[in-house]
């Protein structure tokens, strides 16, 4: 690369891979001179972690990859240059910074721990850069809530009533376009399924969430679920389905690596509401929004706690590690019908509902009574939607180590009886001839 005599700003993506509502790129727009981007695939994240699983599977990979070159073509629009690469952030990024001489780094906020290790990692060896880091993922903003983050409190209903009705959501910010002159000139490329050490694959044809990765997308579902067909409108009613890919919103995979603001999708309930009609279940999405929320602000709260065996409320029980208990758990080979279908789904899509989510975490701690953070971590390699706070927050959840007050055991059975009725989702993934 050339070196260049001019002072230029980078923004460093990671999860936050979206123009739109992205408060990294408003903060840089502030600073006068050129802005660059740039994105690394950290091959860290497709090594596989101490329980033996792949930190990233294969189809959050490829939703990372569809983002990724979504975000390049979204940023050339402004007349940003996206760089990518295909390597460790602290060896690309002080590389960037001797060759472009830049003097600015904005990034977004990140507090856990494997985060914040890479980020003092490139810190350690960009002395000469000042660091500007930036709240980006909540819709409560963290300087607007009325309570220290030491004081989130211990049951969620009180958290929410706190905030919903005494603290403002911010609205959206929007990014102007750069001169033509802004854009660097680059040659780096966005890595393919086999840079990173997969095998090209199709969707599943039963997969609940055939959706493809970047904001593009996300706003092509916003725009179809509410306002084309306006499904928001039953919400409530059906998010506790498990076939198909209208029974919820299925925004959580964009939410999560940061392609679409929790903020965005606030306001736009907002012009459905005022364009169409307000119910329950315009709140009920607003709802789970604040969930999404609550476990971030936990994890500020209780720090590395969430990752550690006895949870944030260190509490302890008798988990145990046997390998045949988690290998049935895996491959949908236990005494539960309804826990098996649901895991062969996540083990084909990378997809599971909602309610499937909840039993089978439930299944593995208080039935099997495993270790949680095993649990924990396949999930994390196998969702496209794998959040670290709300995966985190919700495993202890539902190990009896977290959030919930009643410390409940769900009866699988009763819930395949309740919410799969007439046995259509287990018969759609227990067919022999499926695989």
């Amino acid at each position: 690369m050339q070196k260049t005599e001019n002072n230029i700003n980078l923004v460093w993506f990671r999860n936050d891979l979206r123009t739109i509502d992205n408060a990294v790129l408003f903060e840089a727009q502030k600073n006068s001179g050129q802005l660059i981007a740039v994105y690394c695939f950290d091959p860290r994240h497709f090594d596989l972690d101490p329980y033996g699983f792949k930190k990233t599977e294969k189809f959050r990979a490829k939703f990372l990859i569809e983002t990724v070159t979504d975000l390049k073509t979204q940023l050339n629009k402004l007349n940003i240059e996206l760089l990518v690469f295909n390597a460790q952030p602290e060896s690309v990024i002080p590389q960037l910074c001797e060759d472009y001489n830049i003097n600015t780094i904005f990034l977004q906020k990140e507090w856990t721990s494997e985060e914040l290790s890479v980020e003092n990692a490139v810190k350690s060896k960009c002395k000469d850069c000042h660091w500007h880091a930036v709240y980006n993922q909540f819709l409560y903003h963290p300087e607007d809530i009325n309570f220290d983050f030491s004081d989130t409190p211990q049951v969620f209903t009180v958290f929410r009533k706190k905030l919903e009705k005494h603290v403002n959501i911010r609205p959206e910010l929007n990014v102007s376009k750069y001169s033509k002159n802004n854009p660097i000139k680059s040659n780096t490329k966005i890595p393919s399924l086999n840079d990173l050490g997969f095998e090209d694959f199709d969707n599943h044809t039963h997969s609940a969430f055939p959706f493809q990765g970047g904001e593009t997308h996300a706003f092509k579902r916003l725009e179809d679920y509410f306002f084309n067909t306006k499904k928001l409108g039953f919400y409530k009613k059906t998010r506790n389905g498990l076939v198909g890919k209208d029974y919820s919103s299925k925004f959580s995979s964009w939410l999560a690596n940061g392609s679409l603001s929790a903020r965005t999708i606030y306001w736009q309930v907002k012009a459905f509401e005022k364009e169409h009609f307000k119910n329950e279940s315009t709140y009920w999405l607003i709802f789970e929004l604040i969930w999404r929320d609550y476990f971030k602000y936990i994890s500020l709260k209780h720090d590395s706690q969430i990752f550690k065996l006895k949870g944030i409320l260190h509490k302890d029980y008798t988990w145990k590690t046997d390998q045949n208990s988690i290998q049935n758990w895996i491959n949908g080979e236990t005494a539960s019908d309804f826990v098996n279908a649901n895991m062969l789904e996540l083990k084909n899509t990378g997809w599971m509902s909602n309610r499937g989510r909840q039993n089978v975490a439930s299944y593995f701690a208080k039935s099997l009574e495993l270790d949680w953070r095993i649990g924990a971590a396949y999930f994390e390699s196998l969702l496209l939607d794998y959040d670290v706070h709300s995966n985190y927050g919700n495993w202890m959840y539902v190990a009896g180590v977290g959030n919930d007050p009643r410390d409940r055991k769900f009866n699988v059975q009763l819930q395949a009886e309740r919410y799969d009725v007439n046995g259509k989702f287990r018969n759609l993934w227990l067919q022999p001839s499926l695989f």
